[in-house]
């Protein structure tokens, strides 16, 4: 008799499906000096008043944290104007983004995002048992009929990043009013406005008013980009009350630290940190895509602290050799290869001597100087 084969725990449908995400590099062997601009952080760091409330809430470091985060949401509330009872906080956006997938897709439903949109909408949905659903894209932006299009009888949630990440594009409010009056009621849409600090557009908000006052809107933020937090995985969302209800069911009891939830309140009082955030962003954005342009490639007008450029599809000039080209000089940068853009680069505004290191080396690699 042959020995029957042993039998090992098996995934549940679709979670092999699931291509894990990878995060921009973070070094470039044999550089003393390194310019990280793959990851969209602030060159600015956080606010002192953040850092000195993260080593203060260090004293207790044997307590659980408060649960609710009674402190960050009452400031978020504050800060917005808002009811701090439907705020729900996260570690980091991410978190909230797949809280809102389990609570609201199971197998057979689905769940829709943009052609170029965040890669966790889809490890989301797949996560959730769901099936993700593609709408596709015009000029590198969400197209809102295309959207609707791909709206179904089993869709229960769309995700629209405004700012759009890796493309930099945005929808203006008027079209996502009309997104949201085009989808059933019982069709959850998620607005991340994980870059919104940074739109100067006036035609531009991040969607507080819907989540506020509709039934099926959530907006989504983090303290990762603007506010220099990412290293404590701080984020939140405002919605109805009754979507809020649902996700504290399966959310973690103590999924925020206290440091955590107390660097976020002090980020969030310092105006002043933020606006300076912004100013600088403002200032070197159309810096780093006119530079990049002067060279003769193709930049994606952008609305937040990072630039999409594309680079032709011939030997030894594609963004992979440009990628490589600019590691070499110690600058990193992000392939979005994983997004559907094989011949792009993501690169993040930094610091002036980082941007200022960025534009030279670009240039090396357009004139294919080597040395």
């Amino acid at each position: 008799m042959s020995a029957s084969p042993r039998l090992r725990p098996v995934p549940r449908p679709g979670v092999l499906a699931i291509d894990p995400y990878v995060p921009g590099k973070s070094g470039a062997p044999g550089h003393a000096k390194i310019h990280k601009l793959s990851s969209n952080e602030t060159p600015l760091g956080p606010s002192p008043a953040a850092m000195a409330a993260m080593q203060a809430a260090t004293a207790k470091l044997e307590n659980y944290p408060d649960g609710t985060s009674t402190l960050l949401r009452t400031a978020i509330a504050a800060r917005y104007g808002i009811d701090a009872g439907r705020v729900v906080c996260g570690a980091g956006s991410d978190e909230l983004l797949s809280l809102l997938a389990y609570a609201y897709i199971g197998p057979g439903d689905e769940g829709v995002f943009c052609e170029h949109g965040f890669l966790v909408y889809r490890i989301a949905i797949l996560a959730a048992g769901g099936t993700a659903v593609v709408a596709p894209e015009r000029d590198l932006t969400a197209d809102v009929d295309a959207i609707l299009a791909a709206v179904t009888p089993r869709t229960k949630i769309v995700y629209v990043a405004n700012p759009n990440n890796p493309t930099g594009t945005y929808l203006p409010l008027a079209e996502v009013r009309r997104l949201h009056a085009g989808l059933p009621g019982d069709v959850l849409l998620v607005l991340d406005g994980a870059y919104a600090e940074y739109v100067q557009a006036d035609d531009y908000a991040a969607g507080l008013e819907l989540a506020r006052d509709a039934d099926n809107v959530v907006m989504t933020r983090t303290f990762s980009k603007i506010h220099g937090l990412a290293a404590l995985r701080v984020g939140w969302m405002v919605g109805p009350a009754h979507v809020m209800d649902a996700v504290n069911r399966i959310r973690g009891p103590f999924n925020l630290s206290t440091a955590g939830m107390a660097a976020g309140a002090a980020a969030l009082a310092d105006e002043a940190h933020a606006a300076t955030a912004a100013a600088h962003n403002a200032e070197w954005l159309p810096q780093m895509i006119a530079g990049a342009r002067a060279l003769g490639l193709t930049v994606t007008p952008s609305v937040a602290n990072f630039m999409l450029v594309h680079f032709p599809d011939v030997p030894g000039r594609t963004a992979a050799d440009a990628d490589a080209f600019l590691t070499g000089r110690g600058v990193i940068v992000r392939r979005v290869a994983a997004y559907g853009l094989p011949n792009a680069l993501r690169v993040t505004i930094g610091s002036v001597e980082s941007n200022e290191a960025f534009l030279g080396a670009l240039g090396a690699f357009v004139r294919g100087d080597h040395a």
